[in-house]
C-alpha cells in the first residue's frame, strides 16, 4: 500500500478523509492554516480541482504544500473538464514526482455553472476511461498510448459518486464500470438524508470497494437553503431544516447535527466519512469528538 488512506481502509478502520479548497488567487498560507486545522482529525485531506468550473489555485500545488510543509497526507483530485489526456497523465506524472499517494479521477462540472461559462470544456476522456488511463499507468507501468514509462506512478485511485440521483441504479452501473477500471475506494457528493444512506448501502452491498460517504456542515440557514435548492442531488431533510431554523446558536446545532450524521453512517457499516469543512475547518475536531466514532 503506498498511503496511509489506503492502509486505514484496507485495515477496515473507519477513516475519515477531509478536504481543502484551494484559495482564488495565490495565497499558500491559507493552504497551510487549512491543513494545520485538519491535520491531527483526518487521515488525508483532498484539494478540489477548479470545483463548478470557478477558477481558483492549481490543485497540484496545494497537494505539495500540505504534504511537504504540515505533513497531511494528500488525495490529489482531478477532472476530465480542462485537460486533455496527454495534459492529465503529464500532471500525474508530476504528481507522482512530487510524492502524492492519492488521487480522486472525477469528470468535473460543467463550465457553464462557473465563473468562466464561456469556457470550452475537454472531456478528452470520462472518469471511468480515466480511472482505467491510471490504472495503467500505476500497474504496467505504460502511457494510455502504451508507450513505457521509466519510473511509474505509484497512487491508489479514488472515483466519485452521487447517491442523490433520481436513478440510484445508473449510478451504480457507472460505479461499476469504475471499479472494473480499477477503482480502489469512492467518495460520495453530499449526503444528509439516513434514507438515502440506507438505499446507497443495500444497492452497493454486492461491491467490494470501501465507500466514504460526503458531509459538510451546514455552517447557516441560508447555505441549507442554497444547496437544496441549487445543488443537483442534495436532499436537506425537513427536520433537519428545522432545527437549524429553531437553533439559538447555529454553530453549536450543525456541529452537532454532522457529529450526529458521522455517527449514523459508521452505524450503517459504510468505512468512513469525507468531511468538507467548507470554512469550519476549526470545527472539524469537535464534529469528530462529538460524533463519538473515534476513541
Amino acid at each position: 500500500m503506498y498511503s496511509k488512506l489506503m492502509k486505514s481502509l484496507k485495515e477496515e478502520e473507519f477513516t475519515i478523509s477531509g478536504e481543502i479548497d484551494p484559495p482564488k488567487g495565490a495565497n499558500r498560507e491559507t493552504i497551510v492554516h487549512q491543513a494545520k486545522l485538519l491535520k491531527d482529525h483526518v487521515v488525508a485531506a483532498n484539494v478540489t480541482d477548479n470545483p463548478l468550473g470557478i477558477v481558483i489555485m492549481n490543485t497540484l500545488v496545494p497537494c505539495h504544500i500540505m504534504q511537504n510543509e504540515v505533513g497531511l497526507e494528500a488525495v490529489y483530485q482531478m477532472t476530465c473538464r480542462d485537460r486533455n489526456r496527454i495534459a492529465m497523465q503529464a500532471d500525474l506524472l508530476g504528481a507522482a514526482a512530487l510524492g502524492i499517494r492519492n488521487v480522486l479521477a472525477l469528470s468535473g462540472d460543467h463550465p457553464r455553472w462557473g465563473d468562466h461559462p464561456q469556457a470550452k470544456p475537454v472531456f478528452d476522456l470520462d472518469s471511468v476511461q480515466l480511472t482505467a488511463m491510471i490504472r495503467k499507468m500505476v500497474d504496467e507501468k505504460k502511457d494510455w498510448a502504451g508507450n513505457d514509462l521509466d519510473v511509474a506512478p505509484q497512487m491508489h485511485i479514488g472515483v466519485g459518486l452521487t447517491a442523490n440521483m433520481v436513478s440510484l441504479e445508473a449510478e451504480i452501473i457507472k460505479l461499476e464500470k469504475k471499479i472494473e477500471a480499477g477503482a480502489e475506494f469512492v467518495q460520495t457528493q453530499l449526503i444528509y438524508d439516513t434514507k438515502v444512506m440506507e438505499k446507497l448501502k443495500e444497492a452497493t452491498s454486492h461491491l467490494d470497494v470501501p465507500i466514504l460517504i460526503g458531509v459538510a456542515p451546514l455552517k447557516s440557514v441560508g447555505m441549507a437553503k442554497f444547496m437544496a435548492k441549487n445543488v443537483p442531488g442534495v436532499v436537506i431533510p425537513d427536520d433537519m431544516m428545522k432545527r437549524l431554523e429553531d437553533s439559538k446558536n447555529i454553530r453549536e446545532t450543525t456541529i452537532d447535527i454532522t457529529a450526529d450524521l458521522i455517527r449514523e453512517i459508521k452505524e450503517l457499516g459504510f468505512a468512513g466519512v469525507h468531511i468538507m469543512p467548507v470554512g469550519m475547518e476549526d470545527a472539524v475536531g469537535e464534529i469528530i469528538k462529538r460524533s463519538g466514532v473515534k476513541k
